[in-house]
């Protein structure tokens, strides 16, 4: 799978973890044991999921600072997961560069979203986003 196919796999998982009460493990062998499922799991693709889920807190907090007028209960479910999945590949994905984890989120939107609003809005906190961490690695650089 290229890391664009996991990405999206990733996401798709993610979506569903979001709407059903099952575990991510349970989501895995669904997704698996479905000769016709959508999803394809591999174990890219479940240390994007896995790692995305082990930092929910953390990356919803994130969303919430960054969207102050919408309550995170308010943001679709897979701008969500488009969003956590981005968040998480930016601050804990080493190997992910940050433009890269933007360019992608967007195009998830594009491909899954059917409203230009969920896409603009991804774009648009995630945008928000980087220019606050440049802002302060800039700052960070001129104060050493």
């Amino acid at each position: 799978m290229t890391r664009r196919e996991v990405r999206a796999n990733a996401m798709k998982l993610l979506f569903a973890y979001s709407m059903r009460d099952d575990d991510m493990d349970a989501l895995y062998h669904i997704a698996q044991d479905d000769a016709d499922a959508e999803i394809l799991v591999d174990d890219a693709v479940k240390e994007l999921a896995d790692g995305t889920l082990a930092h929910l807190d953390e990356l919803d907090a994130e969303i919430c600072r960054l969207s102050p007028k919408r309550n995170i209960s308010r943001i679709p479910k897979l701008c969500l997961a488009i969003l956590r999945l981005a968040l998480y590949e930016i601050l804990y994905d080493d190997g992910t560069p940050v433009n890269a984890a933007v360019s992608e989120a967007v195009l998830l939107a594009e491909q899954y979203t059917s409203a230009d609003e969920d896409i603009r809005f991804i774009n648009g906190l995630l945008g928000a986003f980087t220019r606050e961490q440049k802002q302060n690695s800039a700052e960070d650089g001129s104060a050493s």
